[in-house]
């Protein structure tokens, strides 16, 4: 059963490298082809199908490494170390983007998100004085800070353990024989 265990958790570690890769990759190329690709809505939530799909590959895979039976506490263990390791990698890679390497692009960013942010208020009527109030929180915070993306790692942890509740739900099967 110890064995059993510990290829499950070196199963979903992979594929938390593999998740990683994947995001760090899609980070990455979008930086040096059109960085502006990086404020659009769109592109959070292809990363989040994809970060869900190869964590329920994970959560089937290990289910399959334990002889189709798995407890709750696995595939959720599972689903965690796949997402916690894929998305640190990113994060790891985002540091070494816009703080270490180029942090004029993590202002320039800033400054779109603003703009952005700006634009969509005032499309939906918001009022002026509650878009100055956003705008000035904004213009406060720096998003790409370390600070600011190891806190965006945590709050994505704690987003996606949701859904991971629910994978392991629907993936747990007890051994009858137990």
């Amino acid at each position: 059963m110890e064995n059993q265990t510990a290829s499950f958790k070196k199963s979903a570690l992979n594929y938390g490298i593999v998740l990683g890769i994947i995001l760090a990759l899609i980070t990455a190329i979008l930086y040096v082809i059109d960085i502006m690709t990086l404020t659009k809505w769109w592109l959070g939530i292809i990363m989040f199908f994809i970060a869900l799909v190869i964590s329920i590959v994970s959560v089937a895979k290990s289910k399959s490494l334990l002889g189709g039976f798995m407890s709750f506490k696995e595939a959720f263990t599972s689903y965690f170390i796949t997402i916690a390791v894929g998305l640190l990698i990113n994060v790891i890679v985002g540091i070494l983007i816009f703080v270490l390497i180029d942090p004029e692009s993590a202002e320039f960013l800033q400054e779109r998100i603003i703009e952005i942010s700006r634009n969509m208020m005032e499309s939906f009527g918001a009022p002026k004085a509650e878009i100055e109030k956003a705008i000035t929180k904004m213009e406060g915070e720096n998003s790409y800070s370390l600070f600011s993306q190891l806190k965006t790692y945590v709050f994505q942890l704690a987003f996606y353990s949701v859904f991971g509740l629910l994978v392991a739900l629907i993936f747990r099967k007890k051994d009858p024989n137990e």
